[in-house]
């Protein structure tokens, strides 16, 4: 996304925990054609560090157009197995500071009439196995800023929400956790990037990607036993038998 960003000349905030990496990435904005490029390295699960990332945009552009939420926390893809914390922890970072960073930036955005752009997924408009925690913060994504998108309209605030709804894309993390696990095909980062930024161009309330998301998501609550079936047939996965003894 922030590749897109740049080669349509665009002045970029980019923050995330591995510095190492956001200066490479700042090399190749500055090489397409972004104006500016800063940084700042902070870690999303920590409350204290998500003000600053609005602060040090306003400061260093002197406005703020579109804030992109994009960042997720690491879990693993597997079964429920029981550990609360770790879901507490995954909220804090996949979904309150979405919320934190929003309304840090709200002001700001109302005064250019900006966008607010919610990454979100498939597992967060339908339920699916081995994301019990994931799917949950995703889900609250879509609950929390669809309802802030009927307030700002109902106060006449000029601030869009697209809330993009994304099927599975071919970043590392993503490949590496489905391995063995689920028989899917497999979307472009570079193609799902460019869609995410021209949905909030075109400040549309929700972005579907790739082509079978929008389908799935209407059709979600139609025949639900065999939507369950078909979801569960999907994934590769052996149930342990019970013996009960007599």
């Amino acid at each position: 996304m922030a590749y897109h960003y740049a080669k349509a000349g665009a002045h970029l905030v980019l923050t995330a925990r591995r510095e190492n990496v956001l200066s490479g990435v700042r090399s190749k904005c500055l090489e397409l054609g972004a104006k500016s490029v800063s940084l700042l390295v902070a870690d999303m699960g920590s409350s204290a560090a998500r003000e600053p990332v609005v602060e040090k945009a306003i400061a260093e552009m002197g406005g703020l157009d579109y804030l992109v939420l994009n960042h997720i926390g690491s879990t693993p893809f597997q079964m429920w197995n029981g550990d609360v914390n770790h879901t507490r922890w995954l909220m804090e970072v996949n979904f309150l500071s979405y919320i934190h960073l929003a309304t840090k930036a709200l002001s700001h955005l109302a005064k250019s009439r900006g966008s607010i752009i919610v990454l979100s997924s498939l597992t967060g408009k339908i339920a699916t196995p081995f994301t019990t925690s994931y799917g949950a913060s995703k889900f609250a994504l879509d609950g929390f800023f669809s309802s802030l998108r009927h307030e700002l309209a109902m106060r006449r605030i000029p601030v869009s929400i697209t809330l993009c709804i994304l099927g599975l894309i071919d970043t590392q993390s993503a490949m590496e956790k489905i391995r063995d696990k689920i028989a899917m095909h497999a979307y472009p980062a570079h193609d799902a990037g460019l869609a995410v930024v021209a949905a909030g161009a075109s400040r549309v309330e929700e972005m579907y990607y790739p082509w079978y998301v929008r389908p799935l998501c209407f059709i979600r609550d139609w025949f639900p036993q065999s939507r369950a079936w078909l979801i569960q047939k999907s994934y590769q996965y052996k149930a342990e038998e019970t013996v009960v003894s007599p």
